[in-house]
């Protein structure tokens, strides 16, 4: 493969159709897209699609509106060749295109922008017993894996030994708010394909995940009136009002801490609200318009966003009904910019089960930060989250991931793919 690095900042690569046949070299292959979020991640999706194509498998892609991003969905079929007429014919008592399992990652990353990295970020570096590059644990990782398994999959479909359908879905802009999964579910839903189960790839050192929270985030714009600091009765000072909206926020987020209901298994056992970012006034002398601040929610899966969003747009309504006794055209405007849903583990004992078995651990675990995971269980389809990988090298400078963690995954999802030989 070469690479070369175009003048926009995007990289790509110029296809010579000589995939790679192992996980390391197809990660490298893949941390050479840049597929940072605020770029299109169109040169990925086409070469992995060439891919499935020369392996003999239909791609489906689902396009954002600006048609510079898409999400890919691939399946091998049950009993044969999903493009092989007469196997088709031969198995069409076999469901060779619905139920069976997703495996699931997303394409984009986040920027390196004020990093200070070692070694090129979107060049894959071996040091030691680790992998850089952006990507590489955030989870271009899972998905090189995913990718490497393919044949092996095709060679048993078309052999007439998969006994359930392999699902790969890869999805654009997850770490801008999930835009992507939406698109791959609803195009899904369309063709009445309903997978049993998925499996989310993100880094968890290859330990079960079985619950994560959801998060929303809310900008919150405060309107006041301008006046001279000497003559602050004929302002209204938004950023004192802002002040007093953040405080109620902080009260909530302490009530939260102490509900009967949190759960010990999360590593933070409660839902929280922290306010994030604040601007606002432009000189001392002056009592300040405008008062902008955001804060997210990250709500544990039994509890809902209403379950704040109420008290806090009752709050808002009463701090504007002061505002406004003073000036007319003044009060606080509040503003959902982000959400994504909690992942439950309401129904996914069954995959639990498969998962403990192959992996030979039984442990579960439920974590703070979100992935595409609720949204395939707000579909009916039981998810857990499993991946090379450590969440704590996600984001960072210098992010890696270490080759034993790959290996660890080839080997389950070798074992996940065998276990989709048999009748269960």
């Amino acid at each position: 493969m070469t690479v070369s690095t175009r003048t926009d900042g995007l990289s790509h690569a110029v296809m010579d159709n000589d995939y790679p046949s192992n996980s390391i070299d197809w990660l490298t292959r893949l941390i050479a897209f840049d597929t940072v979020s605020r770029h299109s991640n169109l040169a990925l999706i086409e070469d992995v699609q060439r891919y499935c194509e020369q392996l003999g498998l239909s791609v489906d892609l689902t396009f954002n509106d600006a048609k510079n991003k898409a999400n890919l969905f691939v399946t091998v079929a049950a009993g044969g060749n999903a493009n092989n007429s007469a196997n088709n014919s031969a198995n069409s008592s076999a469901d060779i295109i619905n139920h069976g399992l997703v495996l699931s990652g997303h394409t984009d990353v986040v920027p390196v922008d004020g990093q200070e990295w070692t070694s090129e970020p979107f060049t894959a570096t071996i040091r030691g017993d680790k992998l850089y590059g952006r990507g590489a644990c955030d989870m271009k990782g899972f998905i090189a894996c995913a990718l490497t398994l393919l044949p092996k999959a095709v060679k048993l479909s078309n052999a007439g030994q998969l006994r359930r359908p392999l699902h790969l879905a890869l999805s654009f802009d997850e770490e801008v708010g999930c835009l992507g999964a939406p698109l791959i579910l609803a195009d899904l839903k369309a063709r009445g394909i309903i997978p049993d189960y998925c499996i989310v790839g993100e880094p968890t050192n290859m330990t079960m995940v079985v619950a994560h929270k959801g998060i929303a985030v809310y900008r919150c714009r405060v309107h006041g009136k301008s006046a001279h600091s000497s003559l602050t009765a004929t302002g209204v000072n938004a950023i004192s009002y802002a002040s007093r909206l953040i405080g109620y926020v902080d009260s909530l987020a302490e009530e939260l801490s102490h509900r009967d209901d949190n759960d010990a298994l999360f590593d933070v056992p409660y839902s929280t609200l922290s306010v994030g970012t604040i601007q606002g006034g432009t000189a001392t002398n002056i009592v300040p318009n405008l008062c902008e601040f955001t804060f997210d929610y990250r709500n544990l899966p039994h509890m809902t966003q209403d379950d704040i969003l109420a008290p806090i747009q009752a709050k808002v309504a009463e701090l504007s009904a002061q505002m406004q006794a003073r000036a007319a055209d003044t009060g606080i405007e509040l503003m959902q910019e982000e959400s994504v849903p909690a992942m439950t583990d309401d129904e996914s004992s069954e995959l639990q089960a498969l998962i403990a078995a192959l992996t030979g651990d039984s442990k579960r675990h439920k974590v703070a930060y979100a992935t595409e995971g609720g949204q395939f269980t707000n579909s009916g389809i039981p998810t857990i989250i499993c991946g090379p990988g450590s969440i704590e090298q996600a984001h960072k400078a210098d992010e890696y991931v270490e080759l034993i963690e790959i290996e660890h995954c080839d080997s389950f999802l070798q074992r996940l793919l065998e276990s989709c030989t048999t009748d269960k």
